[in-house]
């Protein structure tokens, strides 16, 4: 079956590309785009993420969008016409060029090492400029396609960091409800769907923390794909939410291996693992929910990486088989010495954190005035979960 996918998912691309250079050559190709995605680095490395594809006219969400434009605007995302053999300039802030060429998705990747580096914006961010040089026949070459790519690079003086889930731990998306899931995912854009209650005043006491000056980075591990990037990105800056890498999968179609992990688990764990190699000094908080894997994923963080996490929330989803699975790993943990949380809301968690020394006391009543706020009726009359009415980290 695998074997078969993967043909399958070669054929389909082959395809995709006759299309795309096609409706090149008889002029029907929508306008190209170069997209860079926020990632993370060091001093001394830059990692540089984007991809290359023609711009589908999506436009700044709006609460007033009707369910058929979003349903539009996400088939527009996933009907993507990438751009592969492409010729990138990549130029940090030293002024040094280096090129780099779009892979048969479109995706472009690099990692750089700097002489020297700008003053930071936010404490965190540094720009690269992205410039496109060629495009392969029978593209045109727009004039001056270019953008910047921002890179994370935590300072010597931040706290520690944090990695959280998206889905059903940041955005309201009901996972374990996959009727649910469907309406949300494909019906809403970055305005209608919700963040759970509190959780942006809660993020931003953590990346505060205690140092006051809001330096502690965040980095987003999920497994949507990366065609979903604009829409997550635009939720979290709407909502206030602390900007950080996004870490998404593309999507594929070839089937995994008998005895891989599951393409969840394997992501995350991986991109976890990266980040912590990345960041041999700095201790971190995971986040996540009980709807899926990532109680277990995150065991298997404290295992591989001893004394490097500080706490572990997991919000509940109310079902209580996947309740009583986070219990037994919380109890497993207690021999690490690692506090795996399972809350019920954001006041819970933050109330930990305070304790812990994470965050300042005041955090708490911060947290609580946001939960409270965003708990007023909204005009969906939309409930958590699976409908029961229950409030679930609210």
């Amino acid at each position: 079956m695998a074997s078969l996918l993967n043909k399958l998912s070669d054929w389909s691309e082959r395809a995709d590309d006759v299309l795309t250079r096609a409706r090149a050559r008889l002029g029907l190709l929508h306008p190209l785009q170069v997209v860079s995605y926020r990632s993370y680095g060091t001093p001394d490395r830059l990692y540089v993420k984007g991809r290359l594809l023609t711009d589908k006219g999506i436009g700044e969400p709006d609460p007033s969008d009707s369910r058929w434009h979003n349903l539009l605007n996400m088939y527009r995302r996933f009907d993507s016409n990438e751009i592969s053999g492409a010729v990138l300039d990549v130029r940090p802030a030293d002024g040094s060029a280096h090129p780099v060429v779009t892979d048969e998705e479109g995706y472009f990747t690099l990692n750089l090492e700097p002489k020297v580096l700008p003053e930071p914006i936010d404490y965190l961010w540094y720009p690269v400029d992205v410039a496109v040089q060629q495009v392969p026949a029978p593209f045109p070459l727009p004039a001056q396609l270019a953008t910047q790519a921002m890179v994370l690079i935590p300072p010597a003086d931040a706290e520690y960091g944090i990695i959280s889930d998206l889905d059903d731990t940041v955005i309201q998306t009901s996972a374990t409800d996959l009727l649910r899931m469907a309406r949300t995912v494909l019906l809403r854009n970055a305005r209608s769907r919700l963040p759970f209650k509190g959780v942006a005043e809660f993020y931003r006491q953590l990346q505060l923390g205690r140092n006051g000056k809001r330096n502690n980075p965040f980095f987003y591990v999920s497994s949507s794909p990366w065609n979903l990037y604009d829409l997550l990105e635009d939720f979290l800056n709407l909502n206030d939410i602390p900007p950080g890498p996004l870490l998404l999968r593309d999507m594929a179609l070839g089937g995994k291996k008998a005895g891989d992990a599951s393409a969840h688990h394997g992501h995350k764990l991986k991109e976890i693992d990266n980040l912590l190699l990345t960041y041999p000094k700095l201790p971190f908080v995971l986040i996540g929910d009980s709807g899926q894997e990532d109680a277990n994923i995150y065991r298997e963080v404290v295992r591989r990486h001893p004394g490097r996490i500080l706490a572990i929330y997991i919000r509940d989803v109310n079902l209580p088989e996947r309740s009583a699975m986070v219990a037994r790993v919380s109890e497993e943990l207690r021999s690490d010495k690692v506090e795996m949380l399972l809350v019920k809301d954001t006041v819970q968690a933050a109330e930990h954190a305070a304790g812990a020394g994470l965050v300042f006391q005041e955090a708490v009543s911060a947290v609580e005035a946001e939960k409270q706020k965003d708990e007023q009726p909204d005009d969906n009359g939309e409930l958590d979960g699976k409908g029961s009415g229950q409030p679930v980290m609210k």
